[in-house]
């Protein structure tokens, strides 16, 4: 499956966190587990390329791979499902099954067969609608770090924008640039080693 990605964030401090969870308590929400493992060449290819490429496991038992590539508006988003055992096949050192992932990937010059794990992001997530699209609020640990994050998935770049803008001025919520997961994590690999 294949679809484009558009999302606005920002991450938040704790007591930001908890005033946003606060400010929408009232509304209904869905409450999603999830850890991210992210996946790349040895040398970063998929990073070179501005993509990221992660499994993602809910609580649910549900498994997906996901390819992130950029599009001159937003992230196009190639996913597979994946049943547990090719989860825990591909951590253990196979190659990725060959799926819509794997085309996408051989297109960007990368074999299936190089890419392995470099580690876990673990997240509670807290989702809603909210005007033009679904506000997400984050609370995620990986590599013994901790952060906070509100994202907001639109259709709509320049609707959304506005929106989101709104959020964080009512609840008086500092912008801050804002990396995405992935990268926030390789960064933190990185400034580890």
């Amino acid at each position: 499956m294949k679809e484009q990605e558009i999302e606005f964030k920002n991450l938040l401090s704790k007591d930001e966190y908890d005033k946003l969870i606060q400010h929408f308590k009232s509304v209904p929400k869905k409450q999603i587990t999830q850890t991210n493992i992210y996946l790349d060449t040895p040398d970063f290819k998929l990073k070179e390329k501005k993509c990221g490429l992660r499994i993602r496991t809910f609580a649910s038992g549900n498994h997906e791979l996901t390819l992130k590539t950029p599009l001159p508006v937003g992230l196009l988003e190639t996913t597979d499902s994946l049943a547990p055992s090719e989860t825990k096949d591909i951590l253990a050192g196979a190659s990725l099954p060959n799926k819509e992932v794997t085309a996408t990937l051989k297109s960007l010059n990368i074999q299936p067969q190089e890419i392995v794990a470099f580690g876990e992001l673990h997240t509670n997530r807290v989702e809603f609608p909210y005007a033009s699209g679904l506000l997400v609020l984050d609370h995620s640990h990986y590599l013994n770090k901790e952060d906070y994050e509100i994202e907001f998935e639109v259709t709509d770049a320049i609707q959304g924008e506005l929106e989101f803008q709104q959020i964080l001025t009512q609840l008086d919520i500092q912008k801050r640039p804002t990396l995405n997961k992935v990268v926030r994590f390789y960064n933190t690999v990185k400034n580890q080693s």
